[in-house]
C-alpha cells in the first residue's frame, strides 16, 4: 500500500515539475499572484486630462458666457473643465447688449517622469464689459424755414449805408 501512496504523491508532483519542492511552491505563488496584479493594473482606465478651473465675470452680471470648446454659464460663475488643447474664447452675450468676445491663452509647461505640468491662465478672471445696444436714431428730414417775404425797409436818414435799390419789376411778355 504505501508504494501505491507513494506513486500517486509523485504522479502528483510531476504535474508541477518546476516547483517539486514544497517551500519553492510557497515562493513562487506570491510572485504569481504579484505577476497577475500587475498585469490587470495595465488594463486600468486612463489618465483623466488635467482640468482647471475658469472664472467668468460680467458688467452687467447674468450674462450668458460660453467659451469655444464647449461649457459655459451665467455670469458670475466659474467652469470647472478639462484643460483644452490651445488657447480658447469666451463669448458673452446678453439680451439688450452687444456680445462680446475675449481671447483666453493658454500656456505652461508639460508634466515630466518626476515634474508636474504647470498651466497658466491668461485672464482668469475673464471679465467682459458689456455695451448697452443704442437703437439707431430715426433720419429727420431737413426742415425748412419759411422766411417770410418782407419788404425792404428804407434806409434810415441819419444812417451810413447807403438806401438798398430796389430792382427793376421784369418787362412784360
Amino acid at each position: 500500500m504505501i508504494s501505491a501512496q507513494t506513486s500517486a504523491f509523485v504522479a502528483w508532483e510531476n504535474r508541477f515539475p518546476f516547483c517539486a519542492n514544497a517551500a519553492l511552491r510557497v515562493l513562487i505563488m506570491p510572485i504569481a499572484i504579484a505577476v497577475t496584479g500587475l498585469n490587470l493594473a495595465g488594463c486600468s482606465p486612463r489618465p483623466t486630462p488635467p482640468s482647471f478651473e475658469i472664472q467668468l465675470e460680467s458688467t452687467p452680471p447674468g450674462a450668458d458666457a460660453r467659451t469655444s470648446f464647449g461649457p459655459g454659464c451665467k455670469t458670475p460663475c466659474s467652469v470647472n473643465t478639462p484643460l483644452p488643447d490651445g488657447n480658447f474664447t469666451v463669448t458673452y452675450t446678453l439680451d439688450s447688449f452687444q456680445p462680446v468676445t475675449i481671447p483666453v491663452q493658454i500656456s505652461g509647461s508639460a508634466a515630466g517622469f518626476m515634474t508636474p505640468g504647470t498651466t497658466r491662465i491668461d485672464p482668469n478672471p475673464v471679465v467682459a464689459q458689456l455695451q448697452p445696444i443704442v437703437p439707431p436714431k430715426p433720419e429727420r428730414k431737413p426742415v425748412r424755414s419759411k422766411k417770410p417775404n418782407k419788404p425792404a425797409a428804407p434806409a434810415a436818414a441819419g444812417s451810413a449805408l447807403p438806401a438798398p435799390v430796389q430792382a427793376a419789376p421784369p418787362p412784360p411778355r
